[in-house]
């Protein structure tokens, strides 16, 4: 097994990622058309598909690479949370710059850098019923864990439980927040977007390289 995260690894996720988003890329359409610009899909699956065209280029420092990851994310997607993706990712790459191999006890760590990153880029708070309410879950989730698959699981059940945590309530941040009560009941499509994400990583296979 894997004693960390390698450039290889990510290379694996990438296509596991790619995978996944090609099949949701029409119900975050929906989710997100219902709540603004029902672009969520082709936004995330545009990306997807030039990371895996990115991938075999990916330099072997992992902190490169994530920034790599990053910069494709800004380049392809104009919209609010292909940015805040990349504003998580670039953290996360200055804190794993100059490293082939980073252990994979460090990925709360990262998940918390990155959530910071993005609560500053899109002023947004915990309790907002967004993305960084499920970046929170995964981060505390993953508190400890040092087996890939592991840290996948728990994050996956982790975003599952704040979802239906924040199911019920209203929306406090972006255009969504103007529904109102008509918000209850809805999920948040960047949080469902950020599921898919993990999912995607709970497969049968375990990232290899590194350690």
């Amino acid at each position: 097994m894997s004693g960390g995260m390698t450039t290889e690894s990510i290379r694996w996720a990438i296509g596991r990622v790619k995978q996944k988003i090609d099949l949701s890329a029409g119900e975050l359409n929906e989710l997100d058309g219902a709540l603004g610009d029902g672009d969520l899909g082709v936004t995330m699956a545009r990306a997807a598909g030039h990371l895996v065209n990115d991938a075999p280029r990916l330099p072997e420092d992992v902190g490169m690479a994530l920034l790599v990851c990053a910069q494709t994310f800004s380049r392809v997607s104009a919209a609010t949370y292909g940015t805040l993706l990349a504003t998580g990712l670039m953290a996360a790459a200055k804190a794993t710059k100059g490293r082939n191999c980073v252990p994979w006890q460090e990925v709360s760590s990262l998940l918390g850098a990155a959530l910071k990153a993005m609560s500053d880029r899109g002023k947004g708070q915990l309790g907002d019923k967004t993305v960084l309410d499920a970046l929170e879950a995964a981060r505390k989730a993953t508190e400890g864990l040092d087996e890939p698959l592991a840290i996948a699981n728990a994050a996956d059940q982790a975003v599952a439980s704040a979802l239906e945590q924040f199911r019920d309530l209203q929306f406090r941040q972006g255009r969504a927040r103007i529904f109102g009560s008509k918000g209850i009941g809805r999920d948040d499509p960047g949080m469902i977007a950020f599921k898919r994400l993990v999912e995607s990583l709970t497969l049968d296979a375990a990232p290899q390289g590194g350690g």
